[in-house]
């Protein structure tokens, strides 16, 4: 990067410290800053739309919508902001960074790299579930559903991550004989696919309170998406333990072909 646009760039810290924080309706902490290209209407919408008993699990967490986010190419562990985007940096800029800061743990979410409503809101979704996991774990009931969903060999995952641990944590009763009745399971790939389940399903959860949105939408060349019923089992599910917002309505809806 060349020592001119380098120094046009911001320290993540410093907004951190000088930009107002804005605290939803719902509890969540967030800041906008520079040519983000969002309208505050549709940025307050997107972030009330988590759900509070989401929202109260998240306290520590502020998430700053800046235009790029870039790692520091000096050397350092440091990230740097762009106020506003160009080609060059959209180039160098990732989809978020994670930035401690005394006792603000902030998520610099990189707006103008996310090309429409649908992904900046994905993108956003995704970091308050692993959020949310990381907080207060998974459900027993979400893990006996999704489990079980695994063991019947129901088609697809949600996420590259869900479906690679899905197959580690089953491989083991593919090759080995059953002991004891039951199969032998990779435990630990067994506990990452159901946190990663979970962590995708609350947000794919909060993405449909926030736009409405095509299923096939979120297809990945790299693993077969989840099948659509299956899908719709957890979402109830999650609905039920984390209902949605005032103003904001959960619904499945589902298209026939033609």
């Amino acid at each position: 990067m060349a020592e001119g646009v380098q120094n046009d760039l911001i320290q993540a810290e410093q907004i951190i410290r000088e930009t107002r924080v804005r605290i939803a309706s719902n509890g969540i902490r967030y800041a906008a800053f520079g040519d983000n290209n969002l309208e505050d209407k549709d940025l307050e919408r997107m972030v009330q739309a988590v759900p509070i008993a989401i929202a109260t699990a998240l306290t520590r967490k502020t998430y700053y919508f800046v235009p790029l986010a870039l790692n520091d190419r000096r050397g350092s562990e440091a990230t740097l902001v762009s106020a506003a985007y160009t080609p060059e940096l959209g180039d160098q800029a990732i989809c978020h960074r994670n930035v401690t800061l005394d006792t603000t743990e902030g998520v610099f979410i990189s707006t103008r790299l996310l090309g429409d409503r649908f992904a900046l809101a994905f993108e956003f979704f995704i970091n308050v579930g692993h959020a949310f996991v990381d907080a207060i774990g998974v459900p027993e009931a979400f893990n006996e559903l999704v489990w079980a969903q695994a063991v019947a060999d129901i088609r697809g995952e949600t996420s590259q991550d869900a479906w690679e641990s899905r197959n580690l944590a089953l491989a083991p009763s593919q090759k080995s004989p059953i002991l004891d009745g039951k199969p032998p399971i990779d435990e630990k790939a067994k506990n990452n696919f159901l946190e990663s389940a979970f962590s995708d399903a609350v947000a794919i959860y909060q993405l449909s309170l926030s736009v409405d949105f095509d299923y096939s939408e979120l297809r990945e060349r790299e693993y077969p998406l989840l099948a659509p019923l299956a899908l719709a089992d957890r979402l109830r599910l999650v609905a039920r333990l984390f209902p949605p917002n005032p103003t904001y309505e959960f619904a499945i809806r589902y298209r026939r072909r033609a």
